[in-house]
C-alpha cells in the first residue's frame, strides 16, 4: 500500500502499564503506521488489578472525537479501523458507525476486529451481551479478526481443539463476513510440551507458527498483536510475511517482560522488535 498506513484506533486507554490504545499505539509508531487512537476509557490501570479509577467514556463523547476526525476531512485517509474490548453495546454501534463512515470515504478501508471476550481458563469475562454483540453486529462487519481459540470457538459455536477442528471454525467464522482471521493461541492437544501456536487464513490460504510457549500471563499482549498483524498485513499483503514478524516481534516482548520480572508488558524496552522483527520463527503452510 503506497504511502503511509494510517489507523484509527478505537479501544480503552490507561495511565498506568499497557493495554488497549496503551499497548497498540507505540508498537505501530515505531513500525512507521500513523495511528489516530481514539480511547473509550481513561483508567488508572487496567482492570486485572482488581481496582481502578477513572472514567468510562460515555457514546456519545466517543462519536464526537470520532465525528471531530471525520469533519478534518481525514477519513479518506484511513486504511483500517481497529478495535478492541467493548465495554458496552453502545460502544459497538459507535465503532460500527465509525468502519460505515470511513468505508464511505475510502472503499479500501478495512475493519480489524480483536473480538475480546475471554480465554479458554478464564472463561468469559466481559458482560453476557458483548459476546452476542460480537457474533451478531460486530464480527459479520469485519474484514479481519484477530480472536484466540476459545473466543474463535464462540463465535462459531463450536469446539476448535486439533488442527482440521481450528480450521472447520476458522471456515464457519469467515462465511460470518471476515475475509482475514488470525487465531492468537492455538493449544493443539498434540503440539509438543511447552509451545503455543498462531493460525492466519484468507479463503483457501492458512498458515501456522509455532513458538515456546512463555510462563506469563501478559494483559495487552493480544492488543499488541491483533495491532502487529492488521500493520504487517496492510503493508506487506502476504497472510505468511505478517504472521512470521508479527510472532517475533510479540515473542520478543514477552520474553523481554518475562526477564524483567514485572507484571506489566515492558512495550518501550522492547521497541527495537516491532521496528525490526528479527526472522526467527518459519510459517508452515496448512492448507
Amino acid at each position: 500500500m503506497a504511502g503511509v498506513t494510517t489507523i484509527l484506533s478505537i479501544q480503552s486507554a490507561v495511565a498506568y502499564g499497557h493495554v488497549g490504545n496503551s499497548a497498540a499505539v507505540f508498537p505501530l509508531q515505531r513500525l512507521g503506521v500513523e495511528v489516530w487512537p481514539v480511547n473509550t476509557v481513561n483508567f488508572s490501570n487496567h482492570t486485572g488489578y482488581g481496582q481502578w479509577r477513572g472514567p468510562l467514556m460515555p457514546p456519545g463523547d466517543v462519536a464526537d472525537v470520532i465525528t471531530g476526525v471525520g469533519e478534518r476531512g481525514a477519513f479518506a485517509e484511513v486504511d483500517a479501523v481497529l478495535s478492541g474490548y467493548q465495554g458496552g453495546e453502545e460502544i459497538g454501534g459507535v465503532i460500527l458507525d465509525a468502519v460505515a463512515a470511513v468505508k464511505a470515504e475510502n472503499p479500501q478501508a478495512i475493519y480489524a476486529c480483536d473480538p475480546v471476550m475471554g480465554n479458554a481458563k478464564s472463561g468469559c469475562f466481559v458482560a453476557p451481551s458483548i459476546p452476542i454483540l460480537l457474533r451478531e453486529r460486530v464480527v459479520p462487519q469485519a474484514d479481519l479478526i484477530t480472536p484466540n481459540q476459545f473466543e474463535l470457538g464462540f463465535l462459531t459455536e463450536t469446539e476448535p481443539e486439533d488442527l482440521d477442528s481450528t480450521l472447520a471454525s476458522v471456515d464457519a467464522v469467515m462465511a460470518m463476513g471476515p475475509s482475514t482471521v488470525l487465531v492468537t493461541s492455538v493449544l493443539r492437544p498434540d503440539r509438543p510440551a511447552d509451545t503455543i501456536e498462531m493460525l492466519a487464513a484468507h479463503g483457501d490460504e492458512a498458515w501456522i507458527v509455532q513458538t515456546p510457549h512463555l510462563p506469563l500471563k501478559a494483559n495487552g499482549s493480544g492488543d499488541v498483536t491483533a495491532a502487529l498483524f492488521t500493520a504487517h498485513y496492510l503493508q506487506t499483503g502476504s497472510l505468511k510475511d505478517a504472521l512470521e514478524r508479527t510472532v517475533s516481534a510479540v515473542f520478543d516482548l514477552l520474553s523481554v517482560t518475562l526477564e524483567s520480572g514485572r507484571r506489566e508488558l515492558q512495550l518501550v524496552q522492547a521497541q527495537e522488535v516491532y521496528a525490526n522483527p528479527r526472522p526467527q520463527f518459519t510459517a508452515t503452510t496448512v492448507r
